[in-house]
């Protein structure tokens, strides 16, 4: 059997195929090419001669095939042929006659029946994406030009792209605008270049025959190759998603609008933030007009007509602002917009938008025409009302320039979602306004006036609000005239905070002014707050849960004597104060705080010192040294830096004379020079005095009850030198029965002192620590009426504790201009 090829063998024919025969008249092959072994099991030189229709296994199907031929008609059929070997196979025949008019001879091509079926889907699947209209199909040949187009159904009037040229090639910059066409050619240009398919790329397709209209297709591409493997040229398909791409690009800027505005409570913020988010993505100017009534947190009700409005955001892509708008920081009242879209919160736009003018608060109709809301060269322009739970907040004001798509009814329904997120936000703001100024007026309300003088000191008291509600109501202080002209000052902080921390405060501000009028030492003192802490925590806390109130709180109780230049003190939790004499350097009391209130377990200490007139004491809260953003690895170097300037400040007002008042705002400047501190911080600051000299007046008597009379001579003669004629009487009688209780039921020695401030104070001391108590005598009772005639004689009397025993006090008003020496 030879196999050499005949001159009259064909060889295989690409396109789809398996083999090629020639037939003559009678049905033989005549010529063949070489794929027929494939099929037949035959080399071509062994099957030339042999009639077609004796391989199929029903040879009747033969003559209509036949017949087709011979009457210059093409057809085709599945047919199955049996090889010389026996097998057997399902082909397609595609008969074509030779001649047109029929003559004798045919063309019949082979294909397995299995290929011929994918070949007839395959150009299925070609004719219905060319014939479908949900998704664009284009064929760009070797220079990326388009020679085949079907477009999706995108609404398109006329169906096409505004182009015509009669199946030539043509350009992408014939259809889409110059950018859009350029990213689209590059992307073209890199498949074809490299082979690598686009997946779904998106990107903006804008037709040049509707420039304005946003139009965003995916994009998908990949190569075309002939059997050669040879670049014929690129595929591409793709689909318009533009609803889809403006739905998420609108999603995108709610949640970044979402983010940028849930992060604060501030108003201002809040607005900036909220107009830099729709500026250039939503539009090209955007402004936020907020009711006055928002900044004080109070309420603005439900219709914003003719109201003061403040522009407090406004910010314009890559241009200055219009000179003819309001700009930001402008106060106008609202334009006359309808009720019933205002106060139902709809979105306004259309084109009567442009005249809305809105007159600046304090203008006048002679000043010339009223600013604008908006711009009024072309475009489009959208109001938005800012509406919260009943209230009409404000508005949004936006404008799109003519360049670009104006807003739609989809716009407007995005605006309204937005604008009703950022009226929640701008609410929740103001209702936390409102409540960080009731706090602050209600822990301010609770604290003594910040300026405050006696004999003994002069003072000036600082309150600086935390930046939140959640850092307001604990630091406290007070300034408590005492007995004997001495005074007492008082500064603390409650752990908690808000306002549950200020009545906590408060009530502890009240049992410390109760405390110091028993006239006790300040470690005393603090023992006994200590113990009413536990109670108050005891009372206030329901069972199985932690305790709170004033466990944790601290205090810092000192007491200066005027006549001695004496200062005790003591703390719990506290820091020690810094002291500064005239001339000295400021240094930090040596003072060892005890542990916190409510918690127990360790004595409070009393430290003393001496401090000469002139002397500055600063008693401050932590937080006025110690930040919460100092870094937490330099152990502590930030903290010590701000006390160094602390002292260095108190020591430079002691030497150069300042008041308090003065030295305590120099201190905030220098300490706090930023906003508001996450906690509140208290400071006081108190420059002491003595009183005048010859002010005090002491004797010392033993008991015996002979030194009566003396004691009354040696007083007269003393208020006489001090001119104070008009006491001698009530002051007589007020010596002699203390006096005499004391050698009768004390013992000696007896202690008395005058002290001449802006009252008489008579002071009566022995050594026996009973305390008096005024009582009711009866009609037979012998005594019991000395303390009631001293009551009734003195304006103010009362006994405190000393180291040695007791002194038994009393005050007696002044004429007018008879007080301080």
């Amino acid at each position: 059997m030879s196999t050499t090829p005949h001159p009259g063998d064909l060889e295989y024919l690409p396109g789809g195929p398996a083999a090629v025969l020639v037939l003559d008249a009678r049905g033989a092959v005549v010529a063949c090419t070489r794929g027929v072994e494939r099929v037949f099991h035959l080399p071509p030189g062994l099957l030339r001669g042999r009639r077609l229709a004796g391989f199929l296994v029903e040879p009747d199907s033969w003559p209509d095939l036949d017949e087709l031929a011979g009457l210059g008609e093409s057809g085709h059929g599945v047919v199955t042929l049996r090889r010389p070997d026996g097998s057997t196979a399902d082909v397609r025949l595609d008969v074509l006659p030779l001649r047109p008019d029929g003559g004798p001879g045919q063309l019949v091509a082979i294909t397995p029946a299995t290929d011929a079926r994918l070949q007839e889907e395959n150009l299925g699947l070609i004719r219905a994406l060319f014939a479908q209209s949900a998704v664009g199909l284009a064929i760009h040949d070797a220079d990326l030009r388009l020679t085949r187009v079907s477009l999706p159904d995108e609404g398109q009037p006329d169906g096409h792209w505004g182009v015509d040229r009669a199946g030539e090639p043509f350009p992408l910059e014939d259809v889409l605008l110059p950018e859009d066409a350029a990213a689209f050619t590059e992307k073209l240009r890199h498949v074809a270049a490299t082979g690598e398919p686009v997946v779904n790329w998106e990107h903006r397709a804008r037709l040049l025959e509707a420039p304005t209209r946003e139009r965003v297709v995916a994009f998908s591409a990949f190569q075309l190759q002939d059997a050669d493997e040879t670049l014929i040229g690129v595929a591409a398909l793709f689909s318009d998603v533009t609803e889809q791409y403006l739905a998420r690009r609108r999603i995108a800027l709610m949640h970044t609008a979402a983010q940028r505005m849930g992060g604060t409570l501030d108003v201002t913020r809040n607005a900036e933030e909220l107009a830099r988010v729709l500026v250039p993505e939503f539009a090209d100017l955007a402004a936020v007009d907020l009711a006055e009534a928002v900044f004080s947190g109070d309420d603005t009700g439900p219709v914003l007509l003719r109201a003061p409005v403040r522009r407090i955001a406004a910010i314009a892509a890559g241009e200055e602002w219009p000179p003819d708008v309001h700009p930001a920081g402008a106060v106008f009242h609202s334009p006359s917009l309808r009720r019933d879209r205002i106060g139902g919160g709809r979105v306004l736009f259309g084109p009567w938008l442009p005249h809305l003018r809105a007159r600046q608060v304090g203008g006048t109709p002679g000043d010339g025409p009223d600013p604008l809301l908006l711009p009024s060269r072309s475009g489009t322009r959208m109001v938005v009302p800012l509406h919260a739970r009943g209230q009409v907040l404000g508005a949004i004001a936006m404008w799109r320039s003519a360049g670009r798509p104006p807003f739609s009814r989809a716009d407007a329904e995005f605006a309204e979602e937005i604008g009703t997120r950022a009226a929640l936000s701008v609410d929740n703001a103001r209702r936390y306004t409102r409540e960080h100024r009731t706090l602050e007026t209600l822990q301010r309300s609770l604290l003594p006036q910040p300026m405050f003088e006696v004999s003994a000191a002069q003072t000036a008291g600082s309150y600086v609000p935390a930046g939140t509600a959640a850092g307001i109501g604990g630091s406290w202080y007070d300034v408590i005239p005492l007995s004997s002209a001495r005074v007492a000052f008082v500064i603390g902080d409650v752990a908690e905070h808000g306002l549950n921390a200020t009545a906590t405060m408060g009530r502890l501000r009240t049992a410390v002014q109760t405390l110091a009028d028993l006239d006790i030492a300040p470690d005393e003192l603090l023992t006994r707050l200590d113990d009413l802490a536990i109670r108050l925590a005891d009372v206030g806390t329901a069972p199985h849960t932690t305790r709170g109130g004033a466990v944790g709180a601290t205090c810092l109780y000192c007491v200066y004597d005027p006549v001695s230049g004496e200062c005790a003190m003591a703390a719990a939790g506290r820091v020690p104060p810094v002291a500064a004499a005239p001339g000295e350097s400021a240094e930090v009391v040596s003072l060892k705080p005890g542990p916190p209130l409510g918690v127990g377990g360790t004595p409070f200490e009393t430290v003393r010192l001496r401090l000469s007139p002139g002397s500055f004491l600063a008693f401050f809260s932590e937080e006025l040294v110690a930040h919460a953003d100092d870094p937490a690895d330099d152990g502590g170097e930030a903290r010590r830096r701000r006390l160094r300037l602390l002292c260095d400040r108190v020591a430079e007002g002691a030497a150069a004379g300042t008041t308090p008042r003065a030295l305590g705002q120099g201190v905030l400047d220098a300490l706090l020079p930023g906003p508001a501190p996450d906690n509140d911080v208290a400071l006081l600051v108190a420059r002491v005095a003595a009183l005048p000299e010859g002010a005090v007046a002491d004797w010392r008597f033993p008991a015996d009850p002979s030194v009566v009379g003396e004691a009354r001579d040696r007083v007269l003669a003393q208020l006489k030198d001090w001119d104070l004629t008009a006491n001698m009487f009530p002051t007589e009688l007020i010596v002699s029965e203390l006096v005499t209780n004391a050698i009768r039921y004390a013992g000696g020695p007896v202690g008395l002192r005058l002290i001449r401030d802006e009252t008489l104070v008579c002071e009566v001391s022995d050594p026996s620590e009973t305390q008096p108590h005024l009582r009711r005598a009866r009609p037979t009772d012998e005594g019991g009426r000395g303390l009631f005639l001293v009551a009734q004689l003195a304006h103010r009397w009362g006994s405190r504790y000393t180291p040695a025993g007791k002194t038994i006090w009393t005050e007696q008003l002044l004429d007018q201009g008879q007080g301080r020496a």
